[in-house]
C-alpha cells in the first residue's frame, strides 16, 4: 500500500528541485515512488498539473503498435496505425493513473498564485535518508495518509533550519 505525502513549497521552483531530488535518490533505492505531480494555480485562479506520466502519449504509442499489428493481419497497416494512434491517444487522456487529477485539483484549490505543491505517492521509503535528503528544501506538509507520528517527524524535520536534526527523529519511523 501505498503513503500520499503532499508538501507545498513557496514556489513552483522549489517543489521541481525537490521532485528532481527524490527521483534521483529512487535510483539509490532508498524511496519508491507510485506517481509525483507538482499542482500550482495561477493568478486568474486555473489549476495547472506537472505530471511525469504523459498517458495520452503512452497511450498513442501503444495504440500504434496494436493498431499496426490488427492493420497487418487484416493487409491495410497504414490505416490500422493511424487508427491505432488516435484510439491510443483517447483512451490515455482519459486514463487517470495514480493519485486522481480531481483529488489533485481540489487540494490545490487552496494554494496561494506561485506556489507550488508536490504529491508524492510513495510505496516504500527509508525515512532517516529520505528525510535527510529533503529537509533542505523546506516545505510545509498540506495533506499526508501516514500515521501521525511518522506525519509529524516529517513535519518537524522540513522545518528544521540546521540539516541533520530531522534525520535524527526520523529513526523512530
Amino acid at each position: 500500500m501505498s503513503d500520499l505525502i503532499v508538501i507545498v513549497y513557496p514556489t513552483v521552483c522549489q517543489a521541481e528541485e525537490a521532485r528532481k531530488r527524490l527521483i534521483d535518490i529512487q535510483k539509490e533505492y532508498l524511496i519508491a515512488l507510485d506517481n509525483t505531480v507538482i499542482a500550482t494555480r495561477t493568478e486568474d485562479g486555473r489549476i495547472k498539473l506537472d505530471q511525469l506520466i504523459n498517458t495520452t502519449a503512452t497511450g498513442a504509442i501503444s495504440g500504434s503498435f496494436w493498431g499496426l499489428f490488427i492493420g497487418v493481419l487484416f493487409l491495410n497497416p497504414l490505416i490500422g496505425a493511424a487508427g491505432g494512434v488516435a484510439s491510443g491517444a483517447v483512451a490515455g487522456a482519459l486514463t487517470d493513473v495514480g493519485i486522481k487529477n480531481s483529488f489533485i485539483k481540489k487540494l490545490a484549490a487552496s494554494l496561494k498564485p506561485g506556489n507550488g505543491a508536490l504529491f508524492l505517492l510513495v510505496k516504500m521509503m527509508t525515512a532517516d535518508k529520505v528525510l535527510k535528503e529533503i529537509e533542505s528544501f523546506g516545505g510545509v506538509v498540506l495533506k499526508t495518509s501516514l500515521d501521525e507520528t511518522k506525519e509529524q517527524v516529517l513535519r518537524e524535520a522540513l522545518q528544521l533550519p540546521n540539516a541533520g536534526e530531522g534525520a535524527a527523529r526520523a529513526s523512530s519511523w
